[in-house]
């Protein structure tokens, strides 16, 4: 299995959560491909890849509701 990096916690910060990571990266990899199919670009690397990097440079950043996970939590 490969491993992408760099890992999630080098990622979060603030105690961010892991699952929204997931679901930003995915969403972020959807956008990747629909604007790559819409400028008809052949990408070169995967677009989770390409969204896990934008995440760990900072280039798109998490926006997470301030009650996230107090239903879960009660």
């Amino acid at each position: 299995m490969n491993m992408l990096r760099p890992a999630v916690n080098e990622i979060l910060k603030n105690g961010e959560s892991p699952y929204s990571l997931v679901v930003g990266v995915a969403k972020r990899a959807r956008q990747i491909t629909d604007e790559s199919e819409e400028e008809r670009k052949i990408l070169v690397d995967k677009p989770v890849k390409l969204a896990v990097e934008e995440f760990a440079e900072g280039k798109v950043k998490l926006v997470e509701a301030e009650d996230i996970g107090k239903d879960v939590e009660e």
